[in-house]
């Protein structure tokens, strides 16, 4: 099953792709991807329902309007260095357990939203990732193979980062990882029935038509399962939840002239078969008038 949500920012129509490849509007279904409807028996019971009754819902002319990011998480998780290629290139030993960060569920985005560029930002950076939905309340798994029955799907994701933010100004990854449109998901979300092994995935990233990443999920040094038995062990994982499992090797970080976004570029990011992305890199606006009448601080942060 093929599920996105399709209008504009915050008032999404959940939808469905037909067995014809149609968009059906299911809003007079469900209220909305997120919670118990994204259980996998609950998608499986959708699945047979829409096979039989598709042709009496609305059709969605995905031409015509936006397509949104296919879920609403609670909470995002990123993980960091999971690819072992990228850790053989940048010269780091493999981790011993998961790298676990976080983005800003404000970060979301649509799959074809321009990527709007942080004021003065120089240092803006792609990573194509597997995007994981948790379908299932997970605490305290008992293990790895128990993680499988409490994802709800997959989708294609891009864990934007600014690197300056990211690795320059202390603190916390989040910092770097959650400017507006900094988590761009879908088109939309396929049924983990529909995928079947995860680790038989092929990510890439294009860059003005540039191949800038290539890589299968094989190359995980966790592979999904693990991931979600290991966050579940640590903290409390609910339906709709996005775990953004890690990047492979081939970001502008790194890269001879470091090659980092800029206005007018444009950013591909696809996971087969869970769809592509496209974005073009904008400029952002600064507001001045949002400092107004608020404490002036003596440091520059800028």
């Amino acid at each position: 099953m093929r599920l996105l949500r399709v209008g504009p920012p915050g008032r999404e129509r959940p939808c469905a792709l037909a067995p014809d490849g149609s968009a059906r509007d299911l809003s007079a279904w469900v209220d909305d991807w997120r919670g118990a409807v994204l259980d996998p028996d609950a998608l499986a019971a959708l699945a047979v329902r829409l096979a039989r009754a598709w042709k009496e819902l609305p059709v969605v002319d995905l031409a015509a309007g936006r397509i949104g990011p296919p879920v609403r998480p609670g909470q995002i998780v990123s993980i960091g260095l999971n690819y072992r290629r990228h850790a053989a290139q940048a010269g780091l030993p493999l981790p011993a357990e998961p790298i676990v960060s976080s983005k800003s569920v404000h970060a979301l985005a649509g799959p074809f939203d321009p990527l709007v560029l942080p004021p003065g930002s120089a240092h803006t950076d792609w990573e194509v990732e597997l995007g994981v939905v948790v379908g299932r309340r997970a605490q305290y798994l008992a293990s790895p193979e128990a993680a499988r029955a409490h994802i709800a799907g997959y989708c294609t994701a891009n864990d934007i980062s600014d690197r300056r933010w990211l690795l320059e100004r202390g603190g916390e990854w989040i910092k770097g990882k959650s400017f507006s449109g900094f988590a761009p998901l879908g088109p939309y979300m396929v049924s983990a029935d529909e995928v079947g092994d995860p680790a038989r995935l092929r990510l890439s990233c294009r860059v003005n038509g540039v191949l800038m990443q290539s890589e299968e999920t094989a190359d995980m040094v966790f592979d999904v399962y693990t991931l979600v038995y290991y966050l579940s062990l640590c903290m409390v994982l609910e339906p709709g939840d996005v775990i953004l499992t890690g990047s492979p090797s081939g970001m502008a970080y790194g890269r001879p002239g470091q090659p980092f976004l800029r206005p007018g570029d444009v950013v591909e990011a696809e996971v087969v078969p869970l769809g592509l992305q496209r974005r073009r890199c904008i400029a952002a606006v600064r507001d001045e008038g949002l400092c107004a009448g608020t404490h002036q601080s003596t440091r520059s942060f800028e």
